[in-house]
């Protein structure tokens, strides 16, 4: 199994960090690959989002089921066909982050945890001569750099601007 954990600050108290984070409708903005995310419930534990990907050569549709909520602090997922694969979104209210023009700060992590060779070879239509594992090795690299994308957009959104995000990668594959 690999597994990305990586984490940052947004200059907001939880309460308001969260909704953002809960909104998988709005992750098109955050990332150039997100193509749209369809939504079957309604937010909540059991809720799917089917999120169709697009990149180089490849369209896949992922399906990720809510497991469980715990606003505003937990948010946690799992992919329900073709790859195993689950994660969280978490959100730690760190005040003492704050600085002095900010009145609140919370870390947000995001973690993944997946099999990339779970894949269903069957689901994800392949180019001619293509094979699942190069296109896993393809495909690695490019995983972490887009969650590093998704949480420096999603920080600019919550914060209404872009500034300068550090992000801290406590795991990557």
């Amino acid at each position: 199994m690999d597994r990305i954990l990586l984490s940052t600050l947004v200059y907001r108290p939880p309460e308001v960090v969260f909704p953002y984070v809960r909104t998988f409708t709005n992750y098109t903005r955050y990332t150039d690959y997100l193509k749209e995310v369809r939504v079957r419930g309604d937010g909540g534990p059991g809720t799917i989002y089917d999120l169709r990907l697009a990149w180089w050569k490849l369209s896949y549709t992922a399906s990720s089921k809510v497991l469980s909520v715990d606003a505003p602090h937990s948010l946690e997922w799992r992919l329900v066909k073709d790859v195993d694969a689950h994660g969280e979104w978490r959100v730690e209210s760190e005040p003492e982050s704050a600085p002095a023009n900010e009145e609140a700060a919370s870390r947000v992590y995001f973690e993944a945890v997946y099999d990339p060779h779970s894949a269903d070879r069957d689901a994800i239509s392949l180019p001619r001569f293509v094979s699942i594992s190069r296109v896993v090795d393809k495909v690695r690299p490019k995983l972490l750099s887009e969650a590093e994308t998704l949480v420096e957009r999603l920080v600019a959104d919550i914060e209404g601007g872009r500034r300068e995000v550090e992000l801290t990668v406590h795991e990557a594959p």
